[in-house]
């Protein structure tokens, strides 16, 4: 548990100091990330999002998912179906090639933020170094 939140934590920082604009690759200092990939989505409200994915050593995933006009660092948790990324209120939930955003404050029933979120185009970046 204290390792996650190390790893997170050092992410986190990360984030902070890196601009997500700028073209300075984003780096994990304390954690040896495997590797990462770009995927672009259209959603049924006709937005495209640009969600990088990083996979961790440890076995932890991350994504960078912008949230109303902000980078959002999502750390992957337990599902039972896909791949379910975590944000505070935010969930970004894969299954396959779609996804959806879902915001918890909007109530436990309710649709989600954006939906239908269908892969157009995917980069991948194989291996990373973990300096």
């Amino acid at each position: 548990m204290k390792t996650g939140f190390v790893v997170a934590s050092a992410v986190m920082g990360a984030i902070v100091m890196c601009d997500a604009a700028s073209a300075e690759p984003f780096r994990f200092p304390d954690a040896q990330t495997k590797s990462r990939h770009t995927t672009q989505y259209t959603c049924a409200t006709g937005r495209i999002l640009q969600v990088t994915y990083w996979n961790a050593a440890n076995g932890q995933s991350f994504a960078l998912v912008p949230v109303k006009g902000q980078q959002m660092l999502f750390v992957n948790t337990l599902s039972a179906s896909g791949v379910k990324y975590q944000a505070g209120s935010y969930t970004w939930w894969t299954k396959g090639p779609r996804a959806d955003l879902y915001d918890a404050t909007d109530g436990e029933n309710a649709p989600p933020v954006l939906s239908d979120c269908v892969t157009i185009v995917r980069e991948h970046t194989a291996s990373l170094d973990p300096a």
